[in-house]
């Protein structure tokens, strides 16, 4: 069978272009032989001089190699260009060598030619796109609509129409809020209306999906437009960014599923980077609990500053060797050493000789069990990673001469009712009560869930949905402060370049969400029903909340010290104390865990 392979493309375009050139030349002669002299010796060198120069500048320029299902201004300028030089070195060479000329042919050939070739290309163009739809395409396309009228939205558009990957699509019209646009084309396609007009526009056009082609859209109106069609039964998504399709990381035809993150509303903090590279550039860091969710993204952001070195510190090998074949992997960070260190924080023996042989400048403490309901039937286990674990990496810190050590904490440690909590917060107290003058600057960050984190609700409502249901919520009244991992791990970051000593640094998590709403949003996300996927409520479990909050009234602080960042006027405990109480815990497990639940609660009073 005839393989049409590139080689051949270009011969064919070669061939097709120079036939078209030769008909522009004698139609030209033809028309103005009548008007002007010309004889057939000057027609012969205008016709073999004109075809040599075309091919040779049509190489220059790259016409005969670009794909022509594609051709748009770029490689009409590219065609314009040839033809231009072709005409006016033509014209130069038969002036020189025969002094015979003709403005009027010449000007003639150079138009007839121009059109001939520019809608070749664009007849050839029009053929394999309408051959591409009749052959590959399936009986029920989806009917989508398009969000953003702009450049963005041109490239989707052009994808869809000659993209296989992507050919169960067909774009019905595009929605832009610029008054200028409406009822104009993009691509042949028409502007129909705005993002009001959706809930119309989807009932009208019987639209299927609606595509969002504004990469920079804010999360804050990505979640006004999910709201607003939410009562239709379409899929919503959005393309990549610009950005990630230029590099080749991710192809036009990806459409991105609409995340749950982007409903929350919250736009990601900016850090200060001026500040944080003289902070991290060139020192030595070390992460506990890198493998985490929050410690491998405080890896990925701190590794952006250059560091000299970085340590990964935990205990799970495979979590290690995972985040240390990424960044090691990367090589845009070769500047720095990355040392992978499988090592139990509760080792206080080798936790010390860790600090003492690395002489860390930064600790960014974020190893720590965090599971509520599992430290309640686990509370001895809670008490040795996130009490004596702590006391082990501050310790050892302090001995070593850190000169900045960050625990991140939780905003289960306010008025903890339970284990997990009032670990959180007894290891607040140790931390900030082991900062002193001229040695390492100790403090904490709060803030609450964070979203696709391990144990977190998102993954097990997401497995839930997979397994067609139902999702379970302990109360439909629960509600809870969401932030992203990349966000809390900014914050956290911010915060230590920010530290002075003995602060506890609360982040801003904007409104709390409730429970039932984020599963709702899901289900409808998954493109289900709450007839398809049930919710249950189950009973509250042990040791949780209804309600979370980051500080006490009374502890509150509106002056922020940076952008969503707070320092809460939370009281000192003395150190003596707390160690005391830490060394004297009855060895009997429900014991244990009131005494610690009411140590905690204690402390904030």
């Amino acid at each position: 069978m005839f393989e049409l392979t590139r080689r051949r493309k270009v011969i064919i375009l070669v061939l097709v272009d120079s036939l078209l050139l030769g008909i522009s030349i004698l139609s030209s002669y033809y028309f103005m032989t009548p008007f002007v002299g010309i004889d057939q010796d000057y027609l012969a060198v205008n016709l073999g001089v004109s075809l040599i120069f075309y091919i040779g500048y049509g190489m220059l320029f790259k016409t005969f190699t670009r794909i022509n299902r594609y051709t748009n201004l770029n490689e009409m300028a590219a065609i314009f260009s040839a033809i231009t030089c072709t005409v006016i070195s033509s014209f130069i060479i038969q002036y020189l060598f025969m002094q015979k000329i003709s403005l009027r042919l010449q000007l003639l050939t150079y138009i007839l030619s121009m059109f001939l070739i520019i809608s070749s290309r664009l007849f050839w163009r029009i053929y394999i796109e309408h051959k591409a739809q009749r052959q590959e395409s399936p009986l029920n396309k989806h009917r989508t609509l398009i969000i953003g009228a702009g450049e963005g939205g041109r490239i989707l558009c052009n994808s869809i129409l000659s993209s296989k990957a992507i050919n169960d699509l067909e774009v019905i019209g595009f929605v832009d809020d610029d008054p200028n646009k409406y009822k104009t084309y993009l691509s042949g396609i028409k502007v129909v209306g705005n993002t009001k007009d959706l809930p119309r526009l989807i009932d009208e056009l019987s639209i299927d999906m609606v595509t969002i082609a504004i990469p920079s859209l804010p999360r804050k109106r990505i979640r006004e437009i999910f709201h607003l069609i939410e009562s239709k039964e379409v899929k919503m998504n959005t393309m990549p960014s610009i950005e990630e399709i230029a590099s080749g990381k991710i192809n036009v035809s990806r459409l991105k599923e609409i995340d749950v993150v982007d409903l929350l509303g919250r736009e990601e903090v900016k850090l200060d980077l001026d500040k944080l590279k003289s902070h991290i550039s060139e020192k030595v860091i070390l992460v506990t609990g890198a493998g985490g969710s929050i410690g491998s993204e405080i890896c990925r952001q701190v590794l952006a500053f250059s560091p000299k070195k970085l340590l990964l510190l935990g205990h799970g090998e495979n979590s290690i060797y995972l985040i240390h074949r990424e960044l090691s992997g990367d090589p845009s960070y070769n500047k720095t050493e990355i040392i992978p260190i499988i090592a139990d924080i509760q080792d206080r023996e080798k936790i010390f000789h860790i600090m003492k042989e690395y002489q860390p400048d930064i600790v960014y403490h974020a190893a720590a069990h965090k599971h509520v309901p599992l430290m309640e039937y686990n509370p001895r286990e809670a008490v040795k990673n996130n009490i004596i674990g702590t006391k082990n990496v501050a310790e050892a810190a302090k001995e070593a001469n850190v000169k900045n050590f960050v625990m991140v904490s939780t905003d289960k440690a306010n008025n903890p009712p339970n284990v997990m909590g009032a670990t959180k917060r007894i290891a607040e107290m140790i931390v900030t009560g082991l900062n002193g003058e001229n040695c390492t600057k100790f403090s904490a960050v709060r803030f609450g869930n964070v979203l696709g984190s391990r144990g977190s609700v998102i993954p097990v409502f997401r497995e839930q949905i997979a397994k067609g249901g139902p999702i379970t919520i302990t109360d439909f009244r629960m509600t809870r402060y969401f932030m992203t991992i990349p966000e809390a791990s900014r914050l956290v970051i911010q915060s230590s370049a920010l530290a002075k000593g003995g602060e506890i640094f609360v982040l801003d998590m904007s409104e709390p969400v409730k429970i039932l709403d984020l599963a709702r949003n899901m289900i409808r996300l998954s493109g289900y029903t709450e007839e398809e996927i049930e919710i249950v409520e189950t009973g509250i479990r042990p040791g949780e909340k209804l309600y979370e909050e980051l500080l006490l009234d009374k502890e509150r602080n509106d002056e922020q010290v940076y952008e969503k960042i707070f320092v809460g006027n939370i009281k000192g405990y003395p150190i003596q104390e707390v160690m005391e109480f830490v060394t004297g815990l009855s060895d009997d497990d429900k014991q244990l865990a009131k005494e610690v639940v009411a140590f905690a609660r204690a402390s904030s009073k």
